[in-house]
């Protein structure tokens, strides 16, 4: 069953590479005030981004951002990041060519068991397997990982409990969350004293923008970022009506991931 769920979504991934096309040519950043200076927010494409914070650059799923070109070649762009993380094993947010490209010697990666295993020896050498609910201090950075899964049943089979992690550091004060691919869970339903929170909304790998907008509506965040829109299909969902059922819950900004 897992192992076809991710076929699945594999064949998916290439639709998404092939109708997407290149990240876009220059930073659609974003800035969020913390105690410690700001947090600069890069959104690089799907569900790749780059927050750099008081010094530190945190790189997160860097995966292909198109048919044909290097893979490296966005990343390669951007600064060495300080700490990699990795939310799940999925091609369109696990990279084994980009990671061993773009890792400098310093470089410490977070990962969930099976992305470790899948490493090659010189990239597990980098890496920290992080278990849902297990907190550490990654390069000054508190990080705490969370669940990251599928509630729905016939969506089950993509991203099954307890294979992934979704992320919360703490960066100056500011508790910023990255979902990964996951449904709202009754874990996730009332996380507390998020002030940025990164929601993916695509068919069929996680959910709709009604319930993602519900979920949003139910723990609050101080300002949301939906990334990860991409459908199987090729469509976008609609970001501005999920904006719009957001309402006046939470801070809805819309960055250009595609």
């Amino acid at each position: 069953m897992i192992n076809q769920g991710w076929k699945s979504a594999a064949a998916g991934l290439a639709l998404l590479a092939v109708c997407t096309g290149p990240a876009m040519s220059g930073p659609a950043d974003d800035t969020v005030a913390t105690a410690k200076g700001a947090l600069d927010i890069h959104a690089i494409h799907h569900a790749s981004m780059m927050l750099t914070w008081n010094g530190l650059h945190v790189l997160v799923d860097p995966a292909p951002v198109a048919p044909g070109v290097d893979p490296a070649t966005p990343y390669k762009a951007l600064p060495t990041p300080d700490v990699i993380l990795i939310t799940h094993i999925h091609p369109d947010h696990f990279n084994v060519p980009i990671l061993e490209a773009v890792a400098g010697p310093k470089t410490e990666i977070i990962s969930p068991q099976n992305v470790y295993d899948a490493m090659p020896a010189d990239l597990k050498a980098k890496t920290k397997v992080m278990k849902n609910g297990e907190k550490d201090v990654i390069d000054t950075i508190p990080v705490e990982a969370v669940p990251m899964y599928n509630m729905t049943p016939e969506r089950m089979k993509f991203h099954p409990k307890g294979l992934g992690d979704g992320y919360i550091l703490t960066l100056g004060g500011k508790h910023v969350y990255i979902a990964g691919d996951t449904e709202e869970t009754p874990e996730l339903a009332h996380l507390s004293h998020i002030d940025v929170a990164f929601v993916p909304m695509n068919l069929p790998y996680t959910e709709t923008v009604d319930a993602a907008a519900k979920w949003v509506r139910d723990f609050k965040p101080k300002i949301v970022y939906p990334y990860h829109y991409h459908n199987q299909d090729g469509t976008l969902s609609d970001v501005d009506a999920f904006k719009k059922e957001v309402g006046g819950a939470s801070d809805v900004r819309l960055l250009q991931w595609y």
